[in-house]
């Protein structure tokens, strides 16, 4: 229980490294808490006009949602970890995007985090998930509407896969459903917005 506790411990504070503020700062564009959505995510990000700080966020947000997980995947067994310790583990590292204990508990959707996590789990239901959310977000031009979509997704393409093949057990599958829940929690302005048109699309940018 103890390396359990640990893991899920180092997974949460790994996942409250935001890295757009860091990214941004270092290659010197605005904060991006103070534009835009205000939310430290590479969506926003991109609409600084920087598609390189953008990637670098995107792609340092979900690492750090796949390495706790990809990491007990792989090692765990050898220290009494299983797929609830995977699941907790994922968990943390996508509440540490949302909560930051680093940044006052003001954090990121989690889109990016997620998605590293569930390619974490499996890739092909990466895939499938990244595959919506590029169909979405190319017809619509909405991030927001791409993730939320994709969120509604995941616990259907993870439950409607080959148990084999997959490996859906229980506490992965309720990680799946949290994170869901709280993705689209996450995004209920958003929400608003679309329903008033207010909306701002993909990489539009704003300063």
């Amino acid at each position: 229980m103890l390396l359990i506790a640990c893991a899920v411990l180092t997974a949460y504070l790994l996942g409250s490294l935001t890295f757009a503020v860091f990214v941004c700062k270092l290659l010197g564009l605005p904060d991006p808490r103070t534009y835009g959505s205000k939310n430290p995510g590479s969506s926003n990000v991109l609409r600084s006009g920087s598609k390189i700080a953008a990637l670098l966020t995107l792609l340092l947000d979900a690492l750090k949602g796949y390495i706790p997980v990809l990491l007990i995947q792989l090692y765990g067994a050898n220290y009494g970890m299983a797929e609830g310790a995977m699941a907790l583990a994922g968990l943390a590292a996508f509440f540490g995007h949302l909560y930051p204990v680093f940044f006052k508990f003001k954090g990121g959707k989690g889109v990016a985090t997620a998605a590293g996590v569930i390619f974490a789990i499996h890739w092909p239901l990466g895939l499938a998930t990244l595959g919506t959310w590029l169909i979405i977000a190319y017809f619509f031009r909405y991030s927001s509407l791409a993730a939320l979509v994709s969120a509604l997704f995941v616990p259907v393409y993870y439950l409607m896969g080959d148990g084999a093949a997959w490996n859906a057990e229980t506490p992965i599958a309720m990680a799946l459903v949290v994170m869901s829940a709280m993705l689209i929690y996450a995004h209920r302005a958003n929400i608003t917005r679309l329903l008033a048109g207010t909306e701002s699309r993909l990489g539009k940018k704003v300063v």
